[in-house]
């Protein structure tokens, strides 16, 4: 039940904001919690040799795989209505174990048993920063969260990385964060060739975004981005002209141009009593969104009556990612023995 709890409140979460009363002050730089350091494993919530129990049923504890890092960064948590601060406390034991039991279990996992699996803690922004009128009281505080994800990315590259290629995955405001990252440190950069894919949903990417990192159109392509925002049929938010519009919609079943695909082609959505269904949704891209179907899941009687299924960016096509996933990683090592033996 508590599960289901959490799988409605993601549901809503969007819908119901601007019903909440927020308590909140300006950002205050020298009221922010203390910065993590990564080179303690404490501000980690996984590494290859610290996994949790949220992830251990879907890995393989006596064999994780050396092909392919995973650098995975959560979305926004941190929504207590009553708390004022800006930016989340990396030192809370409660909250820590918040993200190990949702987005680590639900998103992370997805990756979890495809390479090496990489998840820092991080000062992330309060949820009301996407509200008006507390978007003006804001200041630094994005800035600080993304601070944090830039700095376990340098540790990870410096201490951790050894060369493998990479994988970038997160959701929503961990998706704003990777942006940036892919755009600091692959984007013409060296370091682009070691790019696997970067999954980064829930947020809008345009094709000008970016200068030498193209969205991917082909499930076996490697080196770029894909990025999608789910909805519900033939529904569009109200903000969709300045969030959705015009944004690079991919499509996270068929990986291709397919603007519509049927229940058939789905492969699985893993639901909140951690089974996985498959053949449960249908898919339409669309001009910024991907307008999804009533998925066929248990209790689905509640989902007609939510819109918004941004919740699901990545439970939804939890198999469809996770097998496309080990199909790009197996074409980037594919094509490095081909130009290794040229």
């Amino acid at each position: 039940m508590i599960k289901y709890i959490y799988f409605l409140l993601g549901l809503t979460l969007f819908l119901s904001s601007c019903k909440i009363h927020y308590i909140s002050k300006p950002f205050n730089d020298n009221e922010s919690p203390s910065a993590p350091d990564y080179a303690h494993e404490k501000y980690w919530a996984v590494l290859p040799n610290k996994i949790p129990n949220q992830l251990q049923q879907f890995i393989n504890l006596d064999s994780i795989k050396e092909t392919a890092d995973i650098f995975y960064v959560y979305p926004t948590l941190f929504k207590d209505s009553k708390n004022s601060a800006w930016n989340a406390d990396v030192n809370n034991d409660n909250f820590n174990k918040e993200i190990l039991d949702q987005p680590i279990h639900y998103q992370a996992s997805v990756w979890a048993d495809l390479g090496r699996l990489y998840a820092p803690y991080y000062r992330q922004s309060h949820y009301r920063i996407y509200i008006k009128p507390y978007t003006n009281q804001s200041g630094s505080s994005y800035e600080l969260a993304y601070s944090d994800v830039k700095n376990a990315f340098e540790f990870y590259l410096k201490h951790y990385n050894k060369g493998r290629p990479i994988i970038i995955a997160a959701h929503s405001q961990g998706s704003a964060h990777s942006k940036r990252l892919l755009k600091e440190f692959f984007d013409g950069k060296p370091l682009q060739k070691q790019l696997v894919a970067a999954y980064i949903p829930g947020i809008k990417v345009m094709k000008t975004d970016f200068n030498t990192l193209k969205p991917m159109t082909s499930p076996d392509e490697i080196g770029g981005y894909l990025v999608w925002n789910s909805y519900k049929k033939g529904k569009k938010p109200k903000n969709f002209e300045t969030w959705f519009k015009g944004g690079v919609t991919s499509n996270p079943i068929t990986w291709n141009t397919e603007k519509q695909v049927a229940i058939q082609f789905h492969k699985g959505t893993l639901y909140t009593n951690d089974k996985i269904y498959p053949q449960s949704i249908r898919v339409e891209v669309t001009d910024g969104l991907l307008w999804v179907s009533v998925p066929k899941v248990p209790k689905r009687f509640f989902l007609r009556f939510i819109s918004d299924y941004h919740f699901g960016d990545i439970n939804l096509y939890w198999e469809d990612i996770r097998i496309n996933a080990q199909q790009r990683i197996d074409a980037f090592w594919k094509q490095k023995s081909k130009s290794e033996n040229l």
